[in-house]
């Protein structure tokens, strides 16, 4: 959808509910909207989920086209890391979040500093996923924020080429939020906890899980 039809379906929303919401601007909603395109964790990991299948086939006819997990155990971090990865190359394309379970352990527990043998809180992973997009999000909202300042001072300029210059770019915008591959240790329990953990892991956004062949009371590193 182009961003003039964006600004005319809110348009056409608003005009829909009558006198209590004509003070709204239809191109501020539209812009708000942009900037806040992910609704739930669900959302993220179906986009994530179709972008990691489709990193797997173009793997799959051609390893030059890999892939690249950066480790991260802070929402702040893997939000630099990402504004980082973008800037210098001009995109987020192949480049992964990995959210490692020594890392988890040894940075992220209330127990303090950990060995990696499942002795952490089970939810604390669901918990950094959640927080990574938070700040992924966040990322967008600004880089966004800055494009419609700049399109605002164009139209100002009376700089037409300018302004749909800036148009498009909105209109193609890439985001921050990118896959994250989570380490759900060896499950931390039984079946059914297994299940369990991985549907909140699931739900806070990650697409894909690792897990390890052990026994989870017994789980060694590696």
């Amino acid at each position: 959808m182009t961003y003039q039809a964006e600004i005319d379906q809110m348009a056409q929303t608003i005009s829909s509910q009558g006198s209590p919401w004509n003070a709204i601007d239809a191109e501020s909603a539209a812009r708000m909207k942009l900037q806040n395109r992910f609704r739930t964790g669900l959302d993220i990991a179906k986009y994530t989920a179709k972008i990691m299948r489709e990193d797997m086939a173009a793997y799959d006819a051609d390893p030059v086209n890999y892939t690249q997990s950066l480790g991260c155990w802070h929402g702040f971090i893997g939000q630099q890391k990402l504004i980082s990865i973008k800037k210098h190359f001009g995109t987020t394309k192949r480049k992964y979040l990995y959210l490692s379970g020594w890392m988890v352990a040894a940075l992220r527990s209330d127990f303090g500093p950990l060995p990696d043998q499942s002795m952490h809180e089970k939810t604390t992973v669901p918990a950094l996923i959640e927080e990574l997009y938070t700040f992924l999000k966040q990322a967008d909202a600004r880089e966004l924020g800055m494009m419609f300042r700049d399109l605002d001072a164009a139209r100002e300029a009376g700089n037409a080429t300018e302004a749909k210059r800036i148009e498009h770019a909105i209109e193609n915008y890439e985001t921050h939020v990118v896959p994250i591959i989570a380490d759900i240790d060896a499950g931390f329990g039984n079946p059914e906890a297994t299940y369990l953990l991985a549907k909140k892991m699931i739900e806070a956004g990650a697409c894909a899980l690792q897990i390890e062949n052990q026994v989870s009371d017994e789980k060694q590193c590696g």
